[in-house]
C-alpha cells in the first residue's frame, strides 16, 4: 500500500528463539513485530518489495489500470463461503484453487488507479450488510472487494485482474502470507490457517494511513465528494445467494 519502493535488503533481528527473522525498515513497528512473530512460527514468507507499479485489467482488457507499489501489503487465500458465492455468481470457477480459496492481494484502494473503462465497474453485495465485490460488466471478471465504508481505504485485489503481466503473483507481490476461512474450504485435505496476527496489523497499518492522511478520498470505487460508490451495489436476493452458495 506505498509508493515507488526500492528492493531492499533485510536486517536481520534474533528473536528470544534464537533465531535470525528479516525485517524491512519500511514496515510499521506493528506490522513488524506481528509479522517477524508470524515468520518465526511458520518460516514461509518475508516482506517482499514490489515493482513501482502493476498492471491490472479485466479477462477482455476493456477495463485497465495501474496499482502503485504498496507497502504494507499483503497477500492471502481466502476460503470463505462469500468469497466463493461471490465466483460461483459472476460464473467464474477459475477464481477459485481445490479447495475453494480466492487468491487476492490487499492493498490500499488509494494506490489503485483506472486509466481505461472504470465506467465498466459494477459491484455486488451478498447481503446489505456485505462488503462491496467489484468485478467487470463487459466480461465478468472479478476485480476485488472493498467496505461499505468509503474512509477505509482497502481492497482484496482478486488474481484475475493481477495476471496479465508476464510475471507470476509470488514475483509481484510475494508468497501467500494468510489463510483464512479454512473452515469453509472444500474437499478433504482443508488447508491450515496461518498468519491472521500479520494480516491484521497490515490491515490496521492501511486504515491508519489512509484515514490520517486523506488517502481514502483517491481511491476509485467511491466518488470522492459524496463518499458514494461509483457503481450502484446491487444486492442480491435470497434465492440469488442460496443458489451461489450451494453451487459447490
Amino acid at each position: 500500500m506505498f509508493e515507488q519502493v526500492s528492493a531492499c535488503k533485510p536486517l536481520l533481528r534474533v528473536t528470544s528463539e534464537g533465531n535470525q527473522c528479516p525485517e524491512y525498515p519500511a514496515q510499521s513497528s506493528l506490522s513488524r513485530r506481528f509479522c517477524g512473530l508470524n515468520h518465526v512460527r511458520q518460516h514461509t514468507n518475508t516482506p517482499h518489495a514490489m515493482s513501482s507499479t502493476h498492471k491490472i485489467q479485466c479477462r477482455c482488457g476493456q477495463i485497465r489500470g495501474l496499482l502503485k507499489a504498496t507497502r504494507p501489503s499483503n497477500r492471502c487465500v481466502c476460503y470463505c463461503s462469500d468469497c466463493q458465492a461471490f465466483a460461483r455468481h459472476l460464473q467464474a470457477p477459475d477464481v477459485l484453487d481445490h479447495s475453494g480459496g480466492t487468491d487476492i492481494v490487499q492493498v490500499p484502494s488509494s494506490n489503485l488507479t483506472f486509466t481505461q473503462g472504470a465506467e465498466k465497474l459494477a459491484c455486488i453485495r451478498l447481503t446489505d450488510k456485505g462488503m462491496l465485490r467489484w468485478y467487470s460488466t463487459c466480461c465478468q471478471t472479478p476485480i476485488g472487494n472493498t467496505p461499505a465504508n468509503w474512509k477505509v481505504s482497502f481492497v482484496g485485489l482478486i488474481h484475475t485482474c493481477l495476471s496479465g503481466e508476464n510475471q507470476s503473483l509470488d514475483t509481484a507481490f510475494g508468497q501467500v502470507f494468510m489463510r483464512v476461512g479454512v473452515e469453509n474450504a472444500i474437499g478433504p485435505n482443508k488447508p491450515v490457517a496461518s498468519g491472521l496476527l500479520c494480516g491484521m496489523a497490515k490491515f490496521l497499518e492501511i486504515f491508519v494511513k489512509g484515514r490520517l492522511g486523506g488517502a481514502y478520498r483517491k481511491g476509485p470505487f467511491f466518488d470522492p465528494q459524496t463518499g458514494a460508490p461509483v457503481a450502484k451495489p446491487n444486492i442480491l436476493s435470497a434465492g440469488e445467494l442460496t443458489a451461489a452458495k450451494s453451487a459447490a
